[in-house]
């Protein structure tokens, strides 16, 4: 064969493996692979359920461009087994809540190449694939206890925590600072269950401090939060919600404050596909928006909402220092 006749055909068949290649569609990138622990109910109109919207957002507008893998209402106690089965498959490991933290941490060591993310994360270990997100509880808490406090008929308002921990405490407190920088003669009663979950002891801590005059009752609960509703119920009380605004749905509540819970598991998602992903600590809190921590008083007068945005762009200016968590 000569070779100017051997050249055309090559040139030939290049050409047409060329076009072949343009009418194939180019291959889609492979889904992000996201495991997410949800310690508790993602239906327990709290903590865990705001970190589950979060989820189905970030699902709705990222499609198919992450693969989800959920694991949820986990003790305590197996918490590091839970994040090592999600972390041997997952290129994304979301743990949703402070509790979390100390699994993720050690956790994270065995998996360098996964990244890790603790949406309620503080201050600890700093690990080059693990980040820390914080809601800043006990500042949006101070909002909460001012509006606890103009809400309350009795000038009496309670609180009851889950897990004794920093940020649950932290939180506590400044909820009782809030009321008390609206009404310095106010009674604030604050309660430890020691259980997110615990209904029972949720229960009789707030059937305690409505026996004492609290009339309006802040949480940090998870499914602990159905007996806070009984004694609420009950005795004809009222209660500021945590995590989402969901005025308007139920009678028992009077205010919501919003700690962005979802807006951070969303974060972590739309990070990690655009490859932006960072570790370390980063605070949320006031100073990243409504979406991320705010104060409702459903139906409240102008002169409330005033005096809260106020509260708020003093914890912001440092006018009004808060505890950390």
């Amino acid at each position: 064969m000569e070779a100017s006749v051997f050249s055309r055909r090559v040139f030939a068949l290049g050409g047409l493996l060329a076009a072949f290649l343009l009418a194939v569609p180019a291959q889609a990138a492979d889904p992000l692979a996201v495991g997410i622990l949800i310690p508790g109910s993602k239906s327990d109109k709290g903590w865990m359920e705001s970190g589950y919207d979060g989820l189905v957002a970030a699902q709705k507008e990222l499609g198919a461009k992450i693969k989800v893998q959920m694991i949820e209402n986990i003790n305590y106690a197996d918490m590091e087994q839970a994040l090592t089965n999600l972390a041997s498959k997952n290129a994304l490991v979301i743990g949703v809540g402070g509790q979390t933290q100390a699994a993720v941490l050690k956790v994270s060591k065995r998996f360098p190449k996964v990244k890790f993310s603790i949406v309620g994360g503080n201050k600890s270990e700093e690990l080059a694939n693990v980040a820390g997100y914080d809601v800043k509880q006990a500042e949006i808490a101070f909002v909460a206890g001012a509006a606890a406090a103009m809400l309350s008929k009795n000038g009496a308002v309670s609180y009851v925590g889950g897990m004794e921990i920093p940020s649950i405490v932290n939180a506590g407190k400044e909820f009782g600072n809030g009321a008390k920088y609206i009404n310095p003669k106010i009674k604030y009663f604050e309660n430890y269950t020691g259980d997110f979950d615990n209904v029972a002891k949720s229960k009789e801590a707030t059937l305690a401090a409505i026996a004492q005059g609290a009339d309006v009752h802040y949480h940090i609960l998870n499914l602990g939060l159905r007996g806070l509703e009984q004694a609420a119920k009950e005795k004809g009380t009222k209660i500021i919600g945590s995590y989402t605004n969901y005025c308007g749905s139920d009678p028992l509540y009077v205010a919501y404050s919003i700690t962005g819970v979802g807006f951070q598991v969303q974060y972590a998602i739309k990070e990690a596909v655009a490859g932006t992903w960072k570790a370390g600590y980063k605070p949320f809190g006031l100073a990243m928006g409504p979406k991320a921590s705010d104060m409702v008083i459903c139906g409240g007068t102008a002169e409330q909402k005033n005096k809260l945005e106020q509260i708020k762009k003093d914890i912001q200016s440092g006018k009004i220092k808060v505890l950390e968590g």
